[in-house]
């Protein structure tokens, strides 16, 4: 008995993408920040109170969380925002972050700098299907040029 296995590729929506790189790029982030523990330096650094130029207090840890709460908003609202405003937040919000994140990678270890690579790679993909595969979606959000097709029609 031979058992066969079909492996098709299927349409997935544009907006699933993008929420999935979203995510990936989170996990990616929270790594490499979370890697940096491991650092004599930076735990000296975060002992004495400060990281890089700040001093962690209540106005750091507040523009850190904002920061991190964005993208993490994304992966929903990528989903569930109107078609133009979707298409908009993701192109302005990938290429800041991309800014953001090369400007922190300057001056670090390999480890981060590969990981800020990631990121930057994982934040062109979520501009360039929110550039490419958004653009043609109607108010409605669904594309009509490519709907997918059932097997068998």
């Amino acid at each position: 008995m031979s058992a066969r296995t079909n492996y098709q590729d299927y349409w997935i929506n544009p907006r699933v993408k993008i929420a999935a790189l979203w995510a990936s790029m989170l996990f990616v982030f929270v790594y490499v920040d979370l890697f940096s523990l491991y650092r004599a330096d930076i735990r000296a650094d975060i002992t004495a109170g400060k990281i890089s130029a700040f001093t962690i207090g209540q106005g750091f840890l507040f523009g850190v969380t904002a920061y991190v709460v964005v993208p993490s908003l994304m992966v929903f609202l990528s989903l569930v925002l109107p078609a133009r405003v979707t298409r908009t937040s993701n192109l302005i919000l990938a290429v800041l972050y991309v800014v953001t994140i090369a400007g922190g990678a300057i001056g670090e270890w390999n480890y981060y700098i590969l990981g800020s690579i990631i990121e930057a790679a994982l934040l062109a993909s979520v501009a360039y299907f929110a550039w490419t595969a958004l653009s043609g979606q109607s108010q409605a959000g669904t594309r009509v040029d490519s709907v997918p097709k059932v097997l068998g029609e």
